[in-house]
């Protein structure tokens, strides 16, 4: 019987990534989506045929019972979440009830349902927030600066607890920020390409941005779920840090996309307050060795690979969009 995984977040980019992925290793993938009148399922419409998409969401536990119960899935991937840092702080509410009691909803219901049911929880680097140590490491004390870290530390001890309380094999990915060209347009990464490509074809001048000098450890989205995967195949569950282990700043990413253009970013670039985080986020690089000497895990495609990618991809996009 192949294996059966059940994907919270489906349709998201991460989502996409990990069912392209587990369908590549022989899985049945059930993709659980939200009722909602503005579903989006580009990311997964090229696979969409080969996974069974059922009805569920976060805020309601009843509804992730029946899932399980119904679908009986092997392990169970929480990549559902409000996800974007800036909203958090305009629905720190919601966020908590998504990125915080949902990762409870999921673990609660995998106790009652199937205890076996391997685990596997998205947690962030955002969780760092203002750096206690350089590199961060799974050891680096926590000290969130946004609504969505602290919901994110929340779900990440949760998920500590339920594994020691309940003997569950739940793993937390402690994922630094890993970017493609499936990035929302809301994310810094993509803002950046998308905008050089507009750029590029005419039709803005200029890219509005926020803090410059910000630094992130940015690696490939595809390349960090395979990390997730390589969790739940351990004997043992436990906590990593999924990072390349370099730092880029913002202003090199518009450097990297628009050099990728012919363009020079300093004609174009300029910052804009409203985009400035209330706390802001300086520094973060991950310490990767745990999951380098224990997962066997290794990034495959450097920063400049990545931004080069992004660009061409949305070079294409906006292309397409004028034909």
């Amino acid at each position: 019987m192949p294996k059966r995984a059940l994907i919270t977040g489906v349709t998201g980019q991460d989502g996409s990534y990990l069912a392209e992925f587990l369908l590549a290793q022989g899985y049945t993938v059930i993709g659980m989506v939200r009722r909602s009148s503005t579903l989006n399922f580009e990311r997964i419409a090229h696979i969409q045929d080969q996974i069974e998409l059922v009805a569920g969401d976060l805020l309601d536990e009843v509804s992730l019972i029946n899932t399980l119960r119904d679908h009986r899935p092997n392990e169970v991937y929480n990549l559902a979440a409000q996800s974007f840092v800036q909203t958090s702080f305009s629905q720190p509410v919601l966020t908590g009830e998504t990125t915080a009691l949902g990762v409870t909803r999921v673990l609660d219901a995998i106790r009652l349902v199937d205890p076996e049911i391997r685990f596997y929880q998205a947690s962030s680097s955002e969780m760092f927030g203002k750096v206690q140590e350089v590199p961060q490491r799974e050891s680096t004390p926590l000290h969130p600066r946004s609504p969505y870290g602290v919901a994110k530390v929340y779900g990440h001890w949760i998920t500590v607890n339920y594994r020691e309380s309940y003997g569950l094999h739940a793993s937390s990915g402690i994922l630094f920020n890993h970017e493609s060209p499936r990035r929302g347009l809301e994310f810094v990464t993509r803002k950046v390409t998308h905008g050089v490509a507009r750029i590029a074809q005419g039709l803005d001048d200029k890219l509005a941005l926020g803090n410059l000098d910000a630094q992130r450890d940015w690696g490939y989205a595809a390349d960090y779920v395979r990390a997730m995967w390589l969790m739940l195949q351990q004997d043992v569950p436990g906590d990593f840090v999924v990072a390349t282990g370099q730092t880029h700043q913002v202003r090199e990413l518009c450097r990297l996309a628009f050099d990728a253009a012919g363009l020079d970013w300093e004609q174009h670039v300029v910052t804009d307050e409203r985009f400035l985080r209330p706390a802001e986020v300086d520094l973060l690089v991950g310490d990767p060795t745990r999951a380098h000497q224990v997962l066997g895990w290794q990034p495959e495609v450097d920063f400049a690979g990545l931004v080069a990618m992004m660009v061409e991809a949305d070079m294409d996009l906006v292309r397409k969009s004028l034909t």
